[in-house]
């Protein structure tokens, strides 16, 4: 059992003999099964993200729900369920690839033949030609990303359909479009004396396969947060502005350290006419920023670092660029997860890292880099919602049905959508950091 999934067993049971307060964890419900939110979806009729950072989010009625776990894996203890997984990897040898997120939990990661950001496992799915099934174990918009660059007769797994991403359910394609023919009808489309076309969008690949589709129609591109600046670079030359979504904080850091001033990026809310703008400022805009956000990420704030700094004198913050901008301006640098991680790969000497990203990332490099003191900015365990949703069982669930030949909860993405969503991605590709 993960060291996360471990401490939020041994604080539910001291909360309920009243031995610690409640905020030690985000919610009780975490020490469940996630079958449990899976049942109570099903019952109310209606999805939700479960307990976690985003279980105050409102998840649209169209995000996918799973259906019931076979009783036998959620009966199964954790010895029975990691033999069961073992075996059905050893029987289906080079035929299966198991991938597994940074923020996934430890013991899902043991069983992941590569682990990495998204972008990377998308990645790591094509250099597994012999592979048949790639079984991803991230979230809704990984899993629609390794099958648009996999090969068609390849079948992508997502262990639990309700592995979604709240912050990508908060720009939807019908929200987008709204937006862009209002943007079409203030700037019009014909292209300025450089030949730089009014507004280009721009979407973080935490995003829907529609969005990267609309992305790859509309002349534009998908971001990582590894390549965020060389992407609006890209984008600047060869528009006036950006169109920059779902996340607002990763758009409006990554143009300030561009030098783009704060008075020119206006945030567009979609429930608001213009966004909630006035025609003058969308004019002067340079990046038009989307009311959307990562919840696991919005938990860190500036007196969580400067409490680190005074409890830990000489420690380095290092924070992801989806946190808040008065959090990357306070920390000493900010990066993507593979940033994260190499930065404290490269320390030679002993050092103490207080790290803003999610707690499962962060345990699992205090146990990888044990000469370093490593922590979490956030004190209180609050994983990521929807990848909590990935547990051991559902991951034999699904490796025991293509061991009988049989493919469980695959994710397709359109022809219509995936063509012009490669285009959009394979510029992604191009525009190296």
């Amino acid at each position: 059992m993960s060291s996360v999934n471990t401490a939020i067993q041994l604080i539910t049971r001291e909360q309920a003999e009243r031995k610690v307060p409640a905020a030690s964890t985000c919610s009780p419900a975490l020490a469940r099964g996630p079958w449990d939110f899976d049942a109570a979806e099903s019952r109310a009729g209606a999805p939700a993200y479960g307990p976690g950072a985003s279980s105050a989010d409102v998840a649209p009625a169209s995000t996918p729900r799973q259906g019931q776990l076979p009783e036998e894996y959620k009966l199964a203890s954790d010895a029975e369920l990691d033999a069961r997984i073992r075996a059905a990897k050893a029987t289906l040898g080079d035929r299966a690839v198991v991938l597994g997120h940074f923020y996934q939990r430890d013991e899902v990661i043991e069983y992941a033949d590569f682990v990495g950001d998204s972008f990377q496992l998308a990645n790591a799915a094509l250099t597994r030609p012999d592979a048949e099934a790639i079984i991803f174990c991230g979230v809704h918009f990984m899993a629609e990303t390794a099958d648009i660059l996999s090969r068609p007769d390849q079948a992508v797994i997502l262990p639990n359909l309700a592995a979604g991403c709240s912050m990508a359910d908060m720009a939807d394609i019908d929200s987008v479009t709204e937006c862009w023919e209002q943007l079409e009808e203030l700037y019009g489309t014909e292209p300025d004396a450089d030949g730089r076309v009014p507004v280009i969008p721009v979407t973080y690949m935490n995003s829907s396969a529609a969005l990267k589709g609309f992305c790859g129609d509309h002349g534009g591109i998908v971001c990582t947060s590894s390549n965020a600046a060389t992407v609006l670079e890209w984008a600047f030359e060869r528009g006036q502005r950006v169109l920059f979504f779902p996340d607002q904080h990763l758009g409006r850091n990554t143009a300030k350290a561009m030098g783009v001033p704060l008075e020119k990026m206006p945030m567009w809310n979609p429930r608001k006419d213009l966004g909630g703008n006035d025609e003058q400022t969308l004019q002067d805009s340079r990046v038009i920023l989307w009311h959307g956000f990562c919840s696991v990420h919005k938990r860190f704030n500036v007196g969580q670092i400067d409490k680190a700094r005074a409890e830990n004198p000489g420690v380095q913050v290092i924070v992801h660029p989806e946190c808040p901008m008065e959090v990357v301006d306070a920390a000493d640098s900010a990066g993507s997860t593979d940033f994260i991680k190499k930065a404290i790969a490269a320390a030679t000497e002993p050092a103490t890292f207080a790290i803003g990203t999610e707690i499962n990332m962060v345990n699992r490099l205090a146990a990888e880099y044990p000469q370093h003191t490593i922590f979490c900015l956030d004190p209180v365990i609050c994983p990521c919602s929807t990848m909590y949703r990935i547990h051991p069982g559902y991951l034999a669930w699904v490796l025991e049905a293509l061991v009988r030949g049989e493919v469980l909860n695959r994710i397709t993405v359109d022809d219509e959508v995936a063509g012009p969503a490669r285009v959009a991605l394979e510029r992604m590709l191009a525009a190296r950091p």
